[in-house]
């Protein structure tokens, strides 16, 4: 590995300007009006994936977006790594909030990355974190010291929710077959605690729409008699939670996994400052539900959040409307035990009863995605927590994580196999938000990481 080590360190330039060359491209996957750069973002991954050394290395079509499949088979007697990624991003909106253009990557200090961080779209989710394993995998192979077989499938749709990558899993299950999921679409807890993921929420995202009168009518001629529909829609919402902070949907708790007295003492032990939480966030409290910590609020305990809600006028001035419709999107992030296609059912079943009269409600269920847990007794892990042992200097402590990866979940499906969540990005590199950033540190710290993974995880499976 010394030499991988050495090659690294020669290029760590030219791999840089590569991750910006790919940051460049506009790959949003939500917005049709960017296809045509989501498929050249593809291209480029499968041009570099080519030239690190991959077989068979091509774009696969889907319904959607195009997944990028490569490998490299050594010995069919070793084990194989699946190696996942995304190379679609988020959408860049509300442009006016970023402070440099968010597809013209440049480099900024801050007080978390003084060796400075890439500020772009994709940074860290995913493109910076899925990168990385490119150029590892490029380090391996030009130094002659690839320990075992790697396949590699780099997807075009995480954003909206995977919908392809199931349909091409279950029918490439065979050509995909693998030992061990790797990833890296996760966070270590800061630059000098490294931790490894060990869980994740599931995801329930609805759509709801409330209808009142037939059009838009005065506010004076009509307000006070005829029920509006985003007052409606506000004291639906409102009612599905209590003073304690707890959701208020019959049967939502059913299901929920219950934490040990000791292992949420153990979670809590992960270094985290109440003080320092608020002041980087720029707020005065917090408000999670009563009982549990922060940690536990945002790692082992299910949520229901407003992400969107409209309607009437919006517009500049003013506008005295009661308003026809009103619209929200909403999520719920769901823990071990909890079913998807349940909550939602649930949640449908609620939301619709619980209508006042005046109105009528419509719920659209979009994508969702089950919580997944990784032990820690594994090859898997251990491999992963000598990894990072030996490049960070300290042993990595095992997390769980409040954010979703769907396809987690279905890889052990499809493939009967765990994933390793070894991600290197912060919570504060503000993904799906203005000024996505991805430390220096970071990027090159994963790309020394991951060799040692592959080395570390064939001599426990080989021995």
């Amino acid at each position: 590995m010394q030499a991988v080590q050495k090659y690294i360190s020669a290029n760590k330039d030219r791999f840089l300007e590569e991750l910006k060359e790919l940051l460049r491209i506009p790959s949003v996957s939500a917005d049709s009006a960017y296809a045509g750069d989501v498929r050249k973002a593809g291209e480029y991954v499968l041009a570099k994936l080519k030239e690190a050394g991959a077989d068979n290395a091509e774009l696969f079509e889907t319904a959607g977006h195009p997944i990028v499949y490569g490998e490299k088979m050594v010995d069919p007697s070793l084990p194989t790594i699946l190696v996942y990624g995304h190379y679609d991003v988020q959408p860049p909106d509300p442009i006016e909030l970023w402070d440099s253009p968010p597809f013209d990557p440049v480099i900024k200090k801050t007080r978390l990355h003084p060796d400075g961080a890439i500020f772009a779209r994709g940074a860290c989710d995913d493109k910076g974190q899925m990168y990385m394993h490119l150029k590892s995998f490029e380090a391996m192979m030009a130094e002659s010291a690839l320990p075992c077989n790697v396949k590699f499938m780099i997807e075009g749709e995480e954003e909206v929710g995977s919908e392809n990558l199931e349909i091409f899993c279950k029918e490439n299950a065979e050509k995909l077959a693998c030992d061990v999921v790797l990833l890296s679409d996760t966070s270590v807890i800061a630059n000098d605690v490294p931790s490894i993921t060990v869980g994740l929420r599931g995801l329930c995202y609805v759509e709801v729409e409330v209808t009142g009168p037939n059009i838009d009518l005065h506010s004076g001629v009509y307000g006070g008699a005829v029920s509006n529909p985003i007052n409606a829609l506000c004291e639906m919402i409102d009612s599905m939670m209590d003073e304690n902070r707890h959701i208020t949907i019959p049967g939502f708790y059913d299901d929920v996994e219950v934490v040990s007295i000791e292992d949420r003492a153990k979670m809590n032990e992960a270094p985290f400052s109440l003080d320092y939480y608020k002041k980087e966030l720029k707020v005065d409290d917090v408000r999670g539900e009563k009982g549990y910590t922060v940690l536990e609020q945002t790692s082992i305990r299910p949520t229901m959040d407003v992400n969107g809600i409209w309607g009437g006028y919006i517009g500049e001035g003013a506008k005295t409307v009661l308003p026809s419709k009103a619209f929200a999107k909403i999520s719920m992030r769901l823990v071990p035990n909890q079913h998807p296609d349940k909550i939602t059912q649930l949640f449908v079943d609620h939301f619709t009863s619980i209508a006042p009269a005046g109105v009528k409600v419509e719920v659209r269920p979009h994508h969702g995605g089950h919580p997944a847990v990784t032990p820690t007794d594994t090859s898997e892990y251990q491999a992963a927590h000598m990894a990072m042992e030996q490049t960070y200097g300290k042993e990595p402590i095992p997390q769980r994580s409040g954010g979703s990866i769907p396809i987690v979940a279905l890889f052990e499906e499809v493939f009967g196999v765990k994933s390793v969540m070894m991600g290197f990005g912060l919570d504060s590199d503000a993904i799906h938000s203005p000024n996505e950033h991805y430390g220096l540190f970071n990027y090159y710290k994963g790309i020394e990481t991951i060799p040692y993974f592959y080395k570390h995880y064939t001599d426990l499976k080989t021995k």
